[in-house]
């Protein structure tokens, strides 16, 4: 299937259908990740406080927590895909124990996790080249990050189910809670008692613990039925999940290793650090709608594929990566527009502010490609097709995005904002891939009948 001819087919068919299927899943899950963003954006605010040093500190510690937080993400993904398709195929028992497999599998990985983050994490972190007083702020978050971890995955794991059976709304009351939560403990412990900055780490460690326990809870209650648990689908879950997971992980190390490069800079190395985590925050918000739509895209084509609708799962696609795609050009060219203001709320260091305006206004431009790929990636992650995702982005991160930054910024002493360009053309890159991929409908079950 050709880009051309994308227009003549939505044509065919009332697309309200489309539009309506992916806005239910869509705008709650816009909101989901909007109270993430808030609490992301206040913890890089009280840190900004706190001086450059702990903002810089707080954005690496950040990146090893999602690095650690892999295991779910491949969990949660496979777990989607599969509950999401046997929702709607009408198999009581089989879903039942889908749940129950999922459920155990998150929260034997997260306890492990958490329990060797708390013991490894602080001692990678110490050995790492960068600067002296970074890591006496990273070191100290870290540890405490790596206890949260367990909640996290219950967590994610529960909000994942409770997407696939189309109950997110669910899942947004709890996130609030969690988000209202998380911002109030973030002041109360940082400027009212002696945590410090400590106090930003300990209230993620509470407000998730609330939410895990809240929407797992929930989760439980609507199992009653089956008592056991299988391990062959757990198997099934990791298999189909485990590409996302390596993903994950190539990516977050990537995002390691930009502010390794960023800290080896000959010139204002700690300044470069904490604007690429002002910079990665705001893209962020901008970004709020388009992960919004992948995760709605993956529940919307599983349960279409589940019940058989193959050619409606192909074209929601469509419809739900150009909804993204339009929202998230919106929102670029405001953020851009206003960066000079957005900006200073982050941070009162001016070469600081400078370099993060100048991330936003070299990122504009692929900000909408990303967008596209990343929709688009959603519905091949409900439809299973997670190796296919999985090494199309590798290409983009480690065959084009780390070794032309280390070249252009270190080698050839281009600095910071070569690191910023080299990133849209690896979006850039990212996106076509995607887009040949989903286009070329490999993707659906054998069964499917020609589109």
């Amino acid at each position: 299937m050709r880009l051309g001819e994308i227009p003549q087919i939505l044509r065919r068919r009332d697309i309200k259908d489309y539009l309506e299927t992916s806005w239910a899943l869509g705008w709650p899950m816009v909101l989901i990740l909007l109270f993430d963003f808030v609490i992301s954006l206040t913890d890089v605010f009280i840190a900004g406080q706190l001086g450059k040093e702990v903002q810089a500190a707080y954005g690496l510690v950040v990146q090893f927590f999602f690095i650690m937080s892999v295991i779910i993400t491949a969990l949660n993904v496979g777990a989607v895909s599969t509950i999401s398709k046997i929702f709607t195929a009408d198999k009581p028992e089989e879903y039942t124990r889908s749940v129950r497999s999922s459920l155990v599998a998150a929260t034997g990985s997260g306890i492990v996790v958490s329990v060797l983050g708390a013991l490894v994490a602080p001692i990678v972190m110490g050995a790492l080249a960068i600067p002296a007083e970074v890591k006496q702020y990273a070191v100290p978050l870290v540890r405490i990050y790596a206890i949260s971890l367990v909640f996290q995955y219950v967590l994610i794991n529960a909000n994942g189910i409770l997407r696939s059976t189309q109950r997110i709304q669910v899942s947004l009351r709890t996130m609030g809670i969690v988000c209202v939560m998380n911002v109030g403990l973030n002041f109360a412990l940082v400027f009212g008692t002696p945590l410090g900055f400590r106090g930003i780490g300990v209230a993620t460690v509470i407000s998730l613990a609330v939410g895990a326990f809240v929407n797992a809870s929930i989760v439980r209650k609507s199992i009653r039925g089956l008592k056991d648990w299988s391990w062959p689908i757990v198997r099934k879950i990791f298999k189909i999940g485990w590409p996302i997971g390596l993903l994950q992980l190539m990516w977050m190390f990537g995002q390691a290793v930009l502010y390794l490069i960023l800290g080896a800079l000959p010139e204002h190395p700690v300044e470069m650090m904490a604007a690429f985590t002002n910079g990665v925050r705001m893209e962020a918000a901008i970004f709020l709608p388009a992960f919004a739509f992948n995760f709605a895209n993956a529940v919307v084509v599983g349960n279409m594929l589940g019940a058989k609708r193959y050619e409606d799962a192909y074209r929601n696609g469509i419809i739900t990566a150009g909804i993204g795609m339009a929202v998230v050009a919106a929102l670029t060219a405001i953020v851009v527009a206003n960066a000079q203001w957005i900006m200073p709320l982050l941070s009162d260091n001016p070469l600081v502010i400078e370099q993060s305006k100048n991330y936003l206004y070299i990122h504009i431009i692929g900000e909408p490609m990303m967008a596209l790929g990343l929709v688009l990636a959603g519905g091949l992650n409900g439809a299973g097709d997670t190796f296919a995702v999985m090494w199309r982005v590798a290409i983009s991160v480690w065959l084009v995005r780390i070794p032309l930054a280390y070249v252009c910024a270190l080698v050839l002493g281009w600095g910071a904002p070569a690191v910023w360009t080299v990133m849209v053309i690896s979006t850039a890159i990212h996106a076509m891939l995607i887009v040949q991929r989903y286009m070329s409908k490999k993707w659906l079950p054998q069964d499917s009948p020609p589109l």
